[in-house]
């Protein structure tokens, strides 16, 4: 599956907010915690590919793991990739597991997110408002799955609709992933 997805800068949370919950009702809120795996040689940056394992705590205490694979973008204007995600029983074997296969951690960060869930035009949505420990501002994402390239057009019109719905310009839209935006982060941090 392709996960359609479009991020945006958010201009003035607070009013987001009270739309999100206005038309969806209450968020879950959730903290992830990201951890990015790749080759010794980064054969996964250069193909344009991602390993994660992502630990989620949600407000109510509850945790799960999950083990996520992203092929290369098939659409460079949303940067819409095909996803591949599976539960894992065991974060801490999770890591083990990916290391003894040759891969290493080479980027991990924190995210609080508060997620809703909804249809629109038919299609399972989730738009998730999102903070980053290490970065300035909010984000929004809002996503659904197309089952493949062709399909991809309409799941991204309907990703727009929501957006537009929720007061989000194309000009607030960014393409630029939180691992690049956490490593330039990181950088400016420590060439001060």
């Amino acid at each position: 599956m392709i996960e359609a997805e479009l991020k945006a800068v958010v201009r003035d949370p607070d009013a987001l907010l009270r739309r999100l919950e206005g038309a969806h009702g209450p968020g879950r809120a959730e903290v992830y915690r990201d951890t990015y795996y790749d080759t010794p040689d980064a054969q996964l940056d250069a193909a344009d590919r991602e390993l994660r394992i992502r630990e989620v705590t949600a407000e109510d205490g509850s945790r799960a793991v999950l083990l996520t694979f992203k092929d290369a973008r098939v659409d460079e204007a949303s940067g819409s990739k095909p996803e591949h995600e599976t539960r894992v029983a065991d974060g801490g074997a999770a890591h083990a597991i990916v290391r003894g296969l040759g891969h290493r951690p080479v980027l991990a960060f924190e995210k609080r997110c508060r997620t809703y869930a909804f249809e629109h035009r038919g299609r399972r949505m989730l738009a998730t408002l999102v903070r980053v420990t290490e970065l300035d501002g909010v984000f929004l994402e809002v996503e659904t799955g197309a089952a493949d390239a062709r399909e991809l057009p309409a799941a991204l019109a309907a990703v727009r609709a929501v957006l537009a719905g929720l007061g989000i310009s194309g000009e607030d839209l960014t393409t630029t992933p939180y691992t690049a935006a956490v490593t330039a982060a990181r950088s400016r941090c420590q060439g001060k």
